[in-house]
């Protein structure tokens, strides 16, 4: 009775989790872009959409400053340190390595003391502004995964634009304003991210939070990735699949968070003062010692593997497709037009994969050559492939998997015994291409060889 009572009330918890959780708290991760799965008629191929991990994406980046001559120490010049503006006596020399101050210190470790960073000449050519654009590539289209964090070894900014391209650098759009005072930098009224909706979660602010100036405890600037996400996540980013179903379906809100390059335009370093100290110029300057970026290799839902090699960053295409974002079909693959993979329905996606396309039309069947079956090139590893794990065999036949049949193994048995549904576990057949159904036809009525 007791183990009665409480299989009854393991089966109810089982039934309450269920209905109060219906996917699992780590979907959409997408790391797999295909499995076996196991029918009765045997091993099929599931196909579903896939992604790489996010990751530092610092690591694969090139770094460009302009002016190309900013940074400090050709020739060596003394600097005022940060918290004591009066006490000049730091020098920056690019010459010696302990002195010197290189663009990729902002990029490396910062797990010792005292921090390493970039930094550029001061500003003794005041009035002329003293400005610096660092612009971020990739060579490769990348999504934004969380936080931008800029950490700055002197004081934040007074006046500074992030801004992103989505061609290579051809074109620049802002991402966000900073500044001590929006309006009067900006011409906008200052905002912050919490002002924000999912309504209009893609408006370009101009935020007063970052830019406190000349103190020693704020040092930091951020572009929130994750504070957008939550609009559509919620504040824990639990609700994934809200998220993933506006990325699936709002072209725009996916293009904001994706990138081929980013530019931080330096405007004017911190004064602390109303008025700049004409005495005390090499005070003022900029100084970063860590760029943070996370992001994945944007492959369109094909592929889980991005690769480094020869300095270029390329998805692992899988699903017939190919080029750096998976962006096309494999050669002599299509069926249809390429699309990417989709996020929906939650947690494994849709593939999106492609069957074989044929692009030589014979224009009779003699030049198929199966008026006699001994010639007939059924299948081969070039054009006539054959579908869903089956195997060409002295290029007379295809030898599908126990749970296809057809010429190229291109059709669901259980299509034939009209049982094929949502329930029965086997996954959709490969679309076909109009090319591949009339060579099927020719074949099926020309040759008399059984399949």
């Amino acid at each position: 009775m007791y183990l009665s009572r409480f299989l009854s009330i393991h089966a109810l918890w089982v039934t309450v989790s269920s209905v109060m959780q219906p996917y699992p708290l780590v979907w959409g991760h997408y790391d797999v872009c295909k499995t076996q799965i196991y029918t009765e008629e045997g091993k099929v191929w599931d196909y579903m959409a896939c992604q790489p991990e996010s990751t530092d994406m610092t690591k694969y980046l090139k770094v460009k400053l302009d002016p190309p001559d900013i940074t400090c120490g050709d020739p060596p010049e003394s600097f005022c340190a940060m918290g004591n503006p009066y006490m000049c006596n730091n020098e920056c020399d690019a010459s010696t390595p302990e002195l010197a101050h290189p663009p990729e210190l902002m990029f490396d470790f910062e797990g010792r003391h005292p921090s390493t960073f970039w930094q550029s000449a001061t500003w003794k050519e005041y009035p002329k502004p003293l400005q610096v654009n660092i612009t971020l590539s990739w060579s490769k289209t990348i999504e934004l995964t969380d936080n931008i964090v800029i950490t700055f070894e002197s004081g934040r900014p007074d006046q500074m634009i992030l801004e992103k391209s989505l061609d290579y650098g051809r074109t620049w759009q802002p991402y966000q304003y900073y500044a001590t005072d929006c309006l009067d930098a900006f011409h906008m009224d200052p905002k912050s991210v919490k002002d924000l909706s999912q309504h209009t979660v893609l408006e370009i602010i101009c935020t007063e939070e970052y830019s406190t100036g000349y103190t020693t405890n704020s040092k930091i600037i951020h572009f929130e990735i994750k504070d957008r996400f939550a609009f559509f996540a919620g504040p824990r980013l639990r609700n994934m699949a809200s998220l993933y179903g506006q990325l699936d379906t709002t072209k725009k809100l996916r293009d904001f968070f994706t990138v081929t390059d980013l530019r931080i335009r330096l405007l004017r370093p911190a004064v602390g003062e109303i008025f700049v100290d004409e005495l005390h110029l090499a005070r003022y300057f900029y100084a970063i010692s860590d760029i943070k970026v996370r992001g994945r290799c944007k492959c369109n839902l094909h592929a889980t593997v991005c690769v480094y090699d020869n300095s270029k960053l390329t998805c692992e295409c899988e699903h017939n497709t190919t080029g750096p974002d998976c962006g096309k079909c494999k050669k002599n693959y299509q069926g249809r037009p390429w699309s990417p993979g989709s996020y929906l329905p939650i947690p494994k996606g849709t593939a999106n994969t492609y069957s074989p396309k044929f692009n030589r039309i014979w224009p009779n069947i003699s030049s198929l050559e199966v008026s006699n079956p001994k010639q007939a090139n059924v299948c081969d590893n070039e054009l006539l492939h054959c579908q869903n794990g089956g195997t060409c065999h002295n290029n007379l036949r295809c030898l599908c998997p126990a749970a296809y049949t057809g010429i190229f193994c291109e059709k669901l048995r259980c299509e034939e015994a009209g049982s094929c549904g949502s329930d029965s576990g086997q996954a959709a057949p490969p679309q076909c291409s109009p090319a591949l159904l009339l060579l099927t036809a020719l074949l099926g009525t020309a040759s008399p060889l059984a399949f």
